[in-house]
């Protein structure tokens, strides 16, 4: 049964719970929020509330966009209407068990235009108009320092210290000797409403890689969110700091953001994309789907990667795709199709980096995928092997732009952008894109780095 605003609010008195925290993520992903008293959360559980749309309008340093018409000084930043949505109900351990909710923006009770949380609602919507739901999984790799963002600042973000020496992947012997830290990490993450089906240690000093368990949709979106920002809180709570940043340095690879995605019939509950009597057990649709992803990958770069930075992940050997590639089991591919069963077939996006945002990366494979079963696209053969030996030989149309000012420029042009996420999100975006094209080139080399290392 849904929660009910009256029933927590009784709940919370009886306990003796006096705040509540509230969150949404901004356009670059970045969870923006703050604390209201129990009173303020009775008059608005079951209803609406303003909140200054600024944070629709700002950069990941908080400075204003001058190149957006959605919001800006031109509208005098009025407050934009939100929901809470009270499913799940998490309590924040550390925080005397004060209740903290993810949060929407609404536009006269409808779906907000640029809110990323309401653009996925919005192709989760049309997936079931379809006959369709998903299923997802997000996967992060963040490497850990014994820094501070006081510290690391200080530094210039150099020679900073990380978690553990050198690079040992899959590291047993570390996870032994650190097994307080990461039995403790992981209960944490699951006591905060966010599970984990695995971590271990990534290739690199003080890197780690986390699988959150499988969900609905936006609930698959919704634990990505709250992810970063508990990972970054218990880290920087026990003296130490982690970050996503797409590319931290260029000794080490980058970090990934990898989606996992399935489908199924809303009506039976089977399977979308498993046919035992095809090869691989990938049945017509679940090529459709692929296709789509494949086609449209190029166009909606932007979004899945989204900074400077995410740029200098997407080169060859490096672990990351450099082409719309697909392949089974094929890790140097854009799109690795995962055989399994009826419950585990499914296609691994391996183009996002971690410090994309989870409800556009996730709308964007979804929407991508859907329009592929709707035109009935073919799907060409896999690549196998190297993935990086045939992309010279690959169509253009399958080549990603190498920076984030051309990838932009597709954005704007793509039709299926506009499809998906709708005109006015598509505008505004590319405008915030254009925005961090400019604000890079008036910075140094090291711009990347005070930019993104604390926040995204």
């Amino acid at each position: 049964m849904p929660n009910d605003g009256g029933a927590l609010i009784k709940t919370y008195r009886e306990e003796g719970i006096r705040r509540v925290k509230l969150a949404f993520t901004d356009i670059d992903g970045v969870m923006r929020g703050k604390y209201i008293s129990l009173d303020k959360f009775a008059s608005i559980a079951d209803g609406t509330s303003g909140f200054c749309d600024c944070v629709l309008g700002w950069d990941v340093n908080d400075q204003l966009y001058d190149n957006a018409e959605f919001t800006g000084w031109h509208t005098a930043y009025p407050d934009a209407k939100y929901r809470l949505d009270l499913e799940p109900e998490i309590r924040l351990r550390e925080e005397a068990n004060t209740p903290f909710f993810i949060a929407d923006f609404v536009l006269e009770d409808q779906l907000h235009p640029i809110c990323p949380r309401s653009r996925l609602k919005e192709v989760i919507n049309r997936g079931n108009s379809l006959g369709y739901a998903a299923k997802m999984a997000f996967e992060y790799e963040f490497f850990v320092f014994k820094e501070t963002p006081q510290s690391a600042l200080d530094k210039g973000y150099q020679n900073l210290e990380p978690l553990s020496p050198g690079n040992f992947g899959y590291s047993t012997l570390r996870t032994f000797a650190l097994s307080d830290l990461f039995n403790e990490y992981m209960d944490y993450c699951e006591d905060h409403g966010v599970p984990l089906e695995g971590v271990h240690c990534e290739t690199g000093p003080g890197v780690w890689e986390a699988a959150i368990g499988v969900d609905e949709s936006l609930a698959a979106a919704d634990k990505a969110a709250r992810f970063k920002i508990l990972t970054k809180a218990f880290f920087q709570k026990r003296g130490m700091m982690a970050t996503f940043m797409a590319k931290w340095s260029m000794d080490y690879p980058g970090q990934s953001g990898h989606l996992h995605q399935s489908l199924f019939h809303n009506e039976t509950g089977q399977s979308v994309f498993y046919d035992a009597n095809q090869k691989g057990g990938m049945s017509e649709s679940m090529k459709q789907y692929v296709a789509g992803v494949q086609t449209h990958m190029k166009s909606l770069l932007a979004i899945t990667a989204p900074t400077i930075n995410s740029y200098t992940r997407l080169v060859k050997g490096a672990w990351a795709p450099t082409a719309a590639t697909w392949g089974v089991e094929n890790r140097t591919c854009a799109l690795r199709v995962i055989p399994g069963s009826e419950n585990s077939q499914r296609v691994e996006f391996r183009v996002g980096s971690a410090d994309a945002n989870p409800y556009l990366t996730a709308a964007a494979t979804l929407g991508s995928g859907l329009l592929g079963i709707e035109k009935e696209l073919s799907l060409d053969d896999p690549v196998e092997g190297s993935a990086y030996d045939v992309q010279d030989q690959l169509a253009e149309s399958l080549q990603l732009p190498g920076n984030l000012a051309d990838a932009s420029r597709l954005l704007a042009a793509s039709e299926s952008a506009r499809i998906i996420f709708g005109d006015q999100f598509v505008n505004h975006y590319v405008s915030s894109r254009d925005w961090e094209v400019r604000e890079y080139q008036r910075y140094v080399n090291d711009w990347q780095l005070k930019r993104y290392f604390e926040i995204i």
